[in-house]
């Protein structure tokens, strides 16, 4: 009897206690499992592009109008949609430029380039870095596709930063070769985009 008493006291101690650790427990997956939403600086942002050819490397740029993206922790499903200017495209040589908007890009028609993101493959740290897989909609020249980005992430309380690179095959989506008799270039070109802006979590 005597030991049963104090088994009986022993469990009375313990099942506040579990109560206690299991309620925790349910606030940090409570506090885990929320919407996460990005809002992108153009101004802290910029996009580069490389172009290889037989006698040296192109360089240039690109400018982001705008960029808003939603991150649901629990199921890693991303939304929103990040907004290049195509006609904002320039590397350095006028006549080079005019070709790219006139011919490539078809830029008149075709003015803005964005990519639509639907999820992340790997876990987004709320605080520090991260390396992830972001996949979603690239759009460009008016034609859809299916694109997986390498993505490095790093996140503070309140801003966060983002660098991604990744090759656009340009030809190969329809777009026209500039490569000349006397000048060949890539038929892919290689995108850096490097994004910054400030967080909230709703």
């Amino acid at each position: 009897m005597r030991e049963d008493a104090k088994a009986f006291r022993r469990s009375r101690v313990r099942m506040p206690l579990l109560a206690v650790i299991a309620f925790a427990a349910a606030t940090r997956i409570t506090a885990a499992a929320q919407d996460v939403a990005f809002q992108v600086d153009p101004q802290q942002s910029n996009v580069s592009f490389t172009l290889g050819d037989v006698l040296h490397t192109v360089r240039g740029t690109f400018h982001l109008k705008q960029g808003f993206l939603r991150l649901d922790t629990a199921s890693s499903k991303l939304t929103g949609e990040i907004v290049v200017d195509a006609k904002s495209g320039e590397s350095g040589s006028g006549m080079r430029d005019r070709k790219m908007h006139r011919e490539v890009l078809e830029s008149d028609r075709y003015p803005e380039i964005t990519f639509h993101p639907d999820r992340v493959e790997g876990a987004v740290s709320l605080h520090g870095k991260s390396s992830v897989r972001v996949h979603g909609i690239f759009t460009i020249h008016g034609s859809d596709h299916e694109l997986t980005v390498p993505a490095e992430v790093e996140m503070a309380s309140d801003h966060w930063s983002a660098t991604l690179r990744f090759a656009v095959p340009y030809v190969n989506w329809g777009m026209k070769n500039p490569s000349t008799l006397f000048l060949r270039v890539s038929e892919s070109v290689d995108i850096d985009l490097a994004a910054a802006g400030t967080v909230a979590s709703p």
